[in-house]
C-alpha cells in the first residue's frame, strides 16, 4: 500500500472508522466521543459524547449508532459510571449519543473479557458484523433479533480490528500484523492481502472504504511502531483485482 497521510482526527486517539456518503465517522478510544467529519478536510460536521468505554469499533445503520466497547479504560482517563470491565455492543441514538440498549456478548471469556473490535453495518442484509477477538472470528449479527449470531467465519491474525463490507466479501484489518485481508464472507477464504510498511506507515486501527480508497486511523495506543502518528487519518488507493 502507498499510504497518504490526510489530517489529524478531531480528538487524540481515533480507534474506529465508518464510511457514510456525507462524511467520515470517527470514534475516539479514550474520550468516547464520536465525530462525523468532512472527507477531504477533516472539518467536524457533527459531534457526540457517547457512554461507551474503550471504544474499538463503530457502525452506523438501521437508524442507530453501534459502538463496540472493548471494556475498561486502562487508566487512560478518569472512570465514568457507564464504564464496565467487559466488552459489549452499545446501540446509541444517532443525534445525542445516548445509549438505547447494551448487549452482552455470547463469546465472553472466563475472565469476563469478551474482546471486541471493528464493526460494520451491511445495508443489503441489515446485519451488523463485528470482530470477536476471544474466539478468533468475525460474527454477523441480527439487530432485529437481539443481536442473534447469524454467521461466524474463522480468522487468523494478530488483533483483528477495522472491518468493511465489499459486495459479498469482508475486509478485516489486522493491527498487529499491519495488513488487511479481503475474506469471502461465506467461508473466510482469503481473497486478497494488502500490506502496510512495518517501519514508515502510521499504525493501523479502525478502517473503512470510500470512493475506491481504504481509510484507516492511528490511535497512538497499543504497541506503537516506528511510523506511529497518533491521531492521523490515512488512506491508500485500492487496486482493481
Amino acid at each position: 500500500a502507498h499510504v497518504e497521510r490526510l489530517y489529524k482526527a478531531p480528538d487524540v486517539h481515533p480507534n474506529a472508522l465508518e464510511a457514510a456518503p456525507d462524511g467520515l465517522w470517527i470514534a475516539d478510544q479514550v474520550s468516547e466521543k464520536v465525530f462525523k467529519v468532512d472527507w477531504e478536510t477533516g472539518k467536524v460536521l457533527h459531534e457526540l459524547q457517547t457512554e461507551s468505554h474503550n471504544t474499538s469499533g463503530i457502525a452506523v445503520g438501521g437508524g442507530y449508532l453501534w459502538l463496540n466497547a472493548n471494556g475498561g479504560v486502562s487508566g487512560r482517563r478518569p472512570p465514568r459510571p457507564t464504564d464496565k470491565p467487559f466488552g459489549e455492543i452499545l446501540q446509541a441514538d444517532l443525534k445525542t449519543g445516548k445509549t438505547i440498549k447494551a448487549y452482552n456478548l455470547p463469546w465472553r471469556g472466563s475472565q469476563g473479557n469478551a474482546g471486541i473490535h471493528g464493526g460494520v453495518y451491511v445495508q443489503e442484509t441489515q446485519t451488523l458484523w463485528v470482530a470477536a477477538l476471544y474466539i478468533n472470528a468475525l460474527a454477523e449479527m441480527d439487530p432485529k433479533d437481539n443481536l442473534r449470531i447469524v454467521r461466524l467465519i474463522a480468522i487468523k491474525g494478530d488483533r483483528a480490528h477495522g472491518l468493511e463490507w465489499d459486495n459479498g466479501a469482508i475486509w478485516c484489518l489486522f493491527a498487529g500484523d499491519r495488513l488487511v485481508q479481503k475474506l469471502d464472507a461465506n467461508n473466510g477464504r482469503v481473497l486478497e492481502i494488502i500490506k502496510l510498511s512495518p517501519t514508515s506507515d502510521p499504525d493501523p486501527h479502525g478502517m473503512c472504504i470510500h470512493n475506491g480508497y481504504m481509510y484507516y486511523c492511528d490511535a497512538g495506543l497499543t504497541a506503537p511502531g516506528p511510523g506511529s502518528a497518533p491521531g492521523m487519518i490515512c488512506r491508500f488507493k485500492l487496486g482493481t483485482t
